[in-house]
């Protein structure tokens, strides 16, 4: 097992280095740093302001040099400053983190209620009215796109019911605020959560030993619970990472939609204003928990299946 882990971690830290040089690449290969600061600094920048900038951003040194000092600066949390008010990124990414952790827990708390029991359901009831019931839940949940089911989510329960506020995150924890946004985040992970399982268990319900066990007598509910989904939860498992990448990806819609305070909104923000600071900070902070979470995905898998650790 500590081999299993160490090689696991080793590959996670290439990742992370890839992925760091790619988003190092990017901020520095499109232009050069010092045009995204003519906007604070003024159009009236002098030469000599310029050729400090270039200094204090190591521009004046070889292209692994430059590499060297970002990736120091990126360890420390120095992620420059914000472009619109000149203060520095890190503080305010830390005050807008706790919205979006906060939203992203709930949505999983969802997805994970709602997406895994009707996976069992849509197996254990094929070709029936269920079945089809779930699949179609499944399907609308992967093809609707997550801002259009906010929009009308906001139209259907404040606009024309009035039950749900519209936008906002409310004093403490207000469910009330949580309920809109929270569905319509966890719709898509419910969906491939459902997919996934169903199709797990369906294998299972499959295998021979689950005929064995039926032959012996064995209590249906027991054949359900303890041999078919205890070894078909493997698969919904190793999806857990597909669902943090779609609350990555899906947060920054949902919460641009509902006015949510946090850091996918201040992306979309960022991105706006052209503040390529609040931009490079986001994608390799989102870049590395999503790295780190497939790291911890598959730490899990193999405690679980050690046919894993050997493969």
């Amino acid at each position: 097992m500590t081999t299993f882990i160490i090689r696991r971690m080793i590959t996670s830290l290439l990742a992370v280095a890839a992925a760091s040089m790619l988003v190092f690449g990017l901020s520095r290969g499109l232009a050069d740093p010092r045009y995204t600061l003519i906007g604070q600094a003024g159009y009236g920048m002098s030469s000599e302001t310029w050729e400090r900038l270039g200094k204090e951003l190591h521009l004046d040194k070889p292209v692994p040099v430059q590499f060297f000092y970002w990736t120091i600066a990126m360890m420390q949390g120095d992620f420059g400053k914000d472009l619109h008010d000149d203060k520095p990124v890190l503080p305010k990414l830390t005050e807008k983190i706790g919205p979006s952790a906060k939203l992203g827990l709930v949505s999983w708390v969802v997805a994970t209620v709602i997406g895994i029991p009707l996976g069992v359901v849509s197996a254990i009831n094929r070709a029936s009215f269920w079945d089809y019931l779930s699949r179609g839940f499944a399907l609308f949940g992967q093809a609707v796109p997550t801002f259009w089911a906010g929009i009308l989510a906001i139209m259907l329960f404040t606009v024309w019911l009035d039950w749900l506020p519209a936008a906002g995150m409310g004093e403490g924890f207000a469910v009330r605020n949580y309920i809109m946004p929270a569905v319509v985040l966890a719709w898509l992970p419910a969906a491939g959560y459902l997919r996934f399982t169903r199709s797990a268990m369906l294998e299972v319900l499959d295998s021979e030993y689950v005929k064995l066990a039926r032959a012996k007598g064995v209590p249906y509910r027991t054949i359900i619970w303890k041999h078919a989904f205890r070894n078909a939860s493997l698969i919904p498992l190793t999806a857990t990472a597909l669902v943090l990448a779609g609350f990555i990806t899906g947060s920054v819609l949902v919460e641009a939609v509902f006015a949510w305070p946090g850091i996918g909104q201040y992306a979309v923000q960022a991105v706006a204003t052209n503040n390529i600071n609040v931009i490079v900070a986001i994608v390799l902070i989102f870049t590395v928990l999503f790295i780190i979470a497939n790291f911890i995905v598959d730490i899990m898998y193999g405690l679980l299946d050690p046919r894993i650790r050997y493969s």
